[in-house]
């Protein structure tokens, strides 16, 4: 197997794959991330992100309606 190394990843990054990796029972050094991983976490992301968002305006109508 070759060994890749790169340099000057910001430490955020590097903490969430390791975390990724553990998550997994690998370490970081053997991380790997299948297309079937990625559109899951997508589609994850996306139905939470949908919950976080509100009506305009329904929010506008009831500013007005407080007034």
């Amino acid at each position: 197997m070759a060994q890749l190394t790169v340099r000057n990843v910001p430490d955020e990054i590097v903490r969430s794959l390791k975390i990724r990796a553990a998550h997994h029972g690998r370490s970081a050094e053997a991380l790997r991330a299948g297309p079937a991983d990625f559109w899951t976490k997508a589609d994850a992301l996306r139905s939470r992100s949908r919950k976080q968002r509100s009506d305009s305006a329904g929010l506008q109508r009831e500013m007005r309606d407080e007034r």
